[in-house]
């Protein structure tokens, strides 16, 4: 395998659409961050509070992801699908009203959050698990690594567009609420472009087993014990776990970063996180043309610690130019790892149980506030550019730590050569 297989899997038809869904829900969700946290710091002038908006749209992913996992293995994943774009479009009309009538408060961004992680939990893992239906198994990780560009592409593009919308619409006005009000009905669009172009993907993704025998409880029992009892698929998720926890804080706080650090504004932010998302495309283009490399174990355990180094790094940037080099490398290298991660938890798990597993992988990612609100407590305290060096060196201290004392990690690159 090498580079051809990106054109090869391209080639897939299913695939392309639902590639290209992706794409526009990854606009739609990076343009969102933008307008987000930038309206909710001018309301609030509080790093702690862009966290509880952070953690409302994550909690759902804790509470929700397994028994979206098991809808996913029972019903149609397109249909899944399909009908968690159509939410989100008409939720982000209803936020954009709220915002363009000049009645947004704090507690929008909370409920709007919590309703858009909920979407989120119970469509994802069909959308991962969707993935192994479109294209043959030797192509399961240049694909993932696929929807990982399509969505770095939009983490370029996206966040300068809503940056610069802002600006422009509100002449200046920091204050003005109108720019993400027009930014959200964009959004909006592109929630149901989504979609649309999800009902041309011709295979269902139709169910690999019957498990309407079984109770939603039973088969979320049955996913957790399928995970802690294959070491591979235990040490996988253990090293997504604490990237979430210490090497996300960057983008929650990324806006007081800029203007409290850098002294920014909306499209300094939306030219840093394109930035960021530039290394990240990099990085999954790189690992969907590096073929059937070996020691990919070892690569996730190398770049959680690279990861890490970036994120301190980008605490010690005190120019622009700086902190854009490290926001480059932190999406390189936070690119690699999560699309290396999951592909290998696709090719390693049984086909009747994907969903599952791929939503406790994202239930992982859903105690990511437990790593960002200890962090923005810290932002608070002692400053945004203290409290990313602080996370960063969490997040290195807790991946030595696996190292040392969990078996399922130790033996990870062992099992994953024996494996084939």
């Amino acid at each position: 395998m090498a580079a051809h297989d990106i054109a090869r899997t391209l080639r897939a038809r299913d695939f392309r659409w639902l590639w290209a869904g992706n794409v526009a829900s990854s606009f739609a969700m990076n343009m969102q961050m933008v307008a987000r946290g930038w309206l909710v710091y001018a309301l609030t002038s509080s790093a702690l509070d862009l966290a509880w908006v952070a953690m409302s749209f994550m909690v759902p992913q804790i509470l929700l992801s397994l028994w979206g996992g098991v809808v996913a293995d029972r019903l149609p994943k397109r249909s899944i699908l399909v009908g968690a774009q159509m939410l989100n479009c008409i939720a982000t009309v209803l936020m954009g009203i709220i915002i363009l009538t000049g009645r947004v408060e704090f507690w929008d961004f909370i409920w709007f959050g919590a309703f858009n992680g909920a979407v989120l939990a119970l469509s994802i893992p069909a959308r991962n698990a969707l993935v192994p239906d479109l294209v043959p198994d030797q192509y399961i990780i240049p694909a993932m690594a696929l929807n990982t560009t399509g969505m770095n592409f939009a983490r370029i593009v996206a966040p300068a567009l809503a940056g610069i919308l802002i600006a422009l619409i509100a002449a200046g006005d920091t204050t003005s609420t109108f720019g993400v009000g027009i930014v959200y009905m964009i959004i909006a669009v592109l929630y149901f472009g989504s979609a649309a172009t999800l009902l041309v993907v011709s295979k269902p993704g139709e169910p690999h087993a019957d498990h309407h025998a079984a109770g939603h409880v039973s088969e979320m029992i049955a996913g957790l014990r399928y995970v802690i009892h294959s070491g591979p698929l235990l040490a996988l998720i253990l090293l997504s776990i604490v990237p979430f926890l210490f090497g996300m804080p960057l983008n929650t706080l990324m806006p007081a970063f800029v203007e409290d650090v850098l002294g920014g504004g909306p499209d300094d932010l939306g030219f840093l996180l394109s930035a960021m998302g530039g290394g990240a495309i990099l990085g999954s283009l790189m690992l969907a043309a590096a073929g059937d490399f070996d020691h990919k174990g070892a690569w996730v355990i190398g770049t959680c610690f690279a990861w890490a180094l970036a994120t301190v790094a980008f605490g010690f940037a005190s120019g622009f130019a700086v902190a854009a080099i490290a926001a480059a490398a932190y999406g390189w290298l936070s690119s690699w790892n999560m699309s290396l991660n999951r592909g290998l938890l696709q090719t390693c798990t049984e086909p009747q149980m994907r969903g599952r597993v791929m939503s406790i992988d994202m239930m992982s990612h859903g105690l990511m506030p437990l790593g960002v609100i200890p962090i923005s407590l810290v932002a608070e305290w002692q400053g945004v550019a203290v409290a990313l060096v602080v996370s960063g060196l969490i997040f290195m201290v807790l991946i030595a730590a696996l190292l040392l004392v969990s078996p399922a990690v130790k033996t990870m690159n062992r099992e994953l050569v024996a494996a084939g």
